[in-house]
């Protein structure tokens, strides 16, 4: 068998595969996640099989002419450009910057706990 043919004969395993769906569907109930899941999983196998039916032909394959038909490629992945580096200096803060701030976690300076 060629691949064209299996690519052929898989389709038509999911459109049996997605009527079967329907029809089990209106048994248990078109809104329960699991049917989504199932009716989700089928079309996902669906357009798997469609891009993989394209990239066959694309390359080459039968139903082509000779692959002049190419699918356009992605630009190369490039990582997107962090934020800007900030440096801080190892020499101490002015302390008047804190004269009037509570110390985290102590509460107010002079205060005592319960």
């Amino acid at each position: 068998m060629s691949v064209h043919d299996d690519l052929t004969a898989v389709q038509r395993c999911i459109d049996d595969l997605t009527r079967t769906v329907g029809r089990l569907a209106e048994h248990v109930g078109r809104d329960g996640l699991e049917i989504r899941r199932v009716r989700t999983d089928a079309a996902h196998l669906r357009e798997s099989i469609d891009l993989l039916r394209e990239v066959h032909t694309a390359d080459g394959g039968p139903g082509t002419k000779g692959g002049t038909h190419r699918r356009p490629t992605a630009a190369p992945h490039r990582p997107a450009p962090g934020p800007d580096v900030v440096r801080i200096p190892d020499t101490p803060y002015d302390s008047t910057l804190w004269t009037d701030a509570d110390d985290e976690g102590l509460g107010a300076l002079h205060r005592h706990g319960p």
